[in-house]
């Protein structure tokens, strides 16, 4: 047994998901003695912090062990670190992910990959003929409720899926009297803002895995909030939607509905809600908890809701229990991509399947324009 060291390059350092999810992550385990390998070596991540502020990056790496850092993307490729980990604005990524791979680096990045689908499977099919490591970060499922709603739906306890709806969002203050708590980028087309292409990512994985591949697509769209003020009191027009509605066909003929809004004022149990309805049960899950209800407790709810007090609607509901002890979403990401890396174990959510994400945000953006469904096609390296 023996202790390997392994170099991993945080590009956008400074930023929330950077510091938070990222750095702080890779820390802890490297503060355990590192990730056990199969083999019985443990291997343990060495950071490079990279930020365009000389002065915040500074300041990050020695509040945190005195972490090597840099102002420099290339003198950071230039290196020996063996990783590269892109979460700095989506805008400018698919360029950074070109350099990251030209110096040999494996490739493990934030979503969304690039902003277009065609950019998305070029950076998939450069990291693959480059025979380099690549993926992207898909941490929803692995947050405890969704995790939940996974093994429900791998024990066979829906039946036949009839339909799965999204309902998610919550209400981003624009600037004039509480701060916005999304960067202004967010909200700039240029940059690489919008809710679809921001959360498409992530409703493509979960409800492919979660129920059944999607197959087409029907998108609305709109800017429900169109001024805001950006970090430095500025106020500045919305070029982006803060507003998507989407209905899906899926594979085997369940049917999807999307309801996601950074303009809304949620009454539900979380601010991201995943409903399945089966033949044999439902289940509904948040970012934490998931409840099923199935075929047998199913109470008759459509006369006896009619009147008031006639039904509890939220009675006949069973909480899964925890199975486990649950830990940070990105860190299991994070562990699944090093041991990927580090003996060869199998990795599912690629540079392909970054793709598939940015192509429903595509479809979806299609769709509101021309005002039809859009067919999801399969991609192929």
């Amino acid at each position: 047994m023996s202790d390997i060291r392994i170099g991993v390059i945080i590009n956008g350092a400074t930023g929330r998901m950077g510091t938070t999810q990222h750095m702080a992550n890779l820390l802890a385990i490297a503060a355990e003695g590192g990730l056990p390998l199969a083999n019985g070596d443990r291997l343990i991540p060495e950071l490079m912090l990279v930020g365009r502020d000389a002065g915040r990056t500074s300041a990050l790496a020695a509040a945190h062990g005195n972490q090597r850092w840099t102002t420099s993307l290339e003198e950071a490729l230039a290196g020996p670190d063996q990783i590269f980990m892109d979460c700095a604005a989506t805008g400018d990524r698919p360029r950074r992910v070109r350099q990251a791979i030209a110096a040999g680096k494996h490739i493990h990045i934030e979503k969304p990959t690039a902003p277009t689908v065609d950019e998305a499977m070029d950076l998939a099919r450069l990291a693959e003929r480059a025979g380099v490591r690549h993926g992207v970060i898909q941490d929803k499922l692995f947050l405890p409720g969704f995790a939940k709603l996974l093994s429900v739906s791998r024990s066979g306890f829906f039946g036949r899926i009839l339909s799965v709806k999204v309902d998610a969002g919550s209400w981003i203050f624009d600037g004039t009297e509480q701060d916005c708590q999304r960067p202004s980028w967010n909200y700039r087309k240029s940059e690489g803002g919008g809710l679809a292409l921001d959360m498409m990512a992530h409703w493509r994985y979960m409800i492919d895995r979660l129920a059944a591949p999607i197959t087409d697509v029907c998108a609305l769209m709109n800017t429900a909030i169109p001024e805001r003020v950006d970090e430095s009191g500025k106020r500045y027009t919305v070029d982006a939607e803060d507003t998507n509605y989407a209905l899906l066909k899926l594979q085997g003929g369940a049917v999807g509905m999307i309801t996601n809004s950074w303009a809304t004022r949620p009454r539900r149990d979380d601010t991201m809600v995943v409903q399945i309805d089966g033949t044999q049960g439902s289940a509904a899950a948040g970012r934490f908890r998931c409840f099923t209800q199935s075929a047998a407790d199913t109470p008759e709810g459509f006369i006896a809701a009619a009147r008031p007090g006639g039904v509890d609607l939220m009675a006949h509901w069973k909480e899964v229990p925890d199975s486990q002890e649950s830990r940070n979403p990105f860190r299991q990401c994070w562990e699944a991509f090093l041991r990927h890396v580090g003996e060869d174990a199998p990795y599912l959510p690629t540079l392909v399947e970054g793709a598939k994400a940015v192509q429903l945000a595509d479809l979806a953006y299609r769709s509101a324009t021309e005002q039809r469904w859009m067919t999801v096609p399969e991609l192929k390296l």
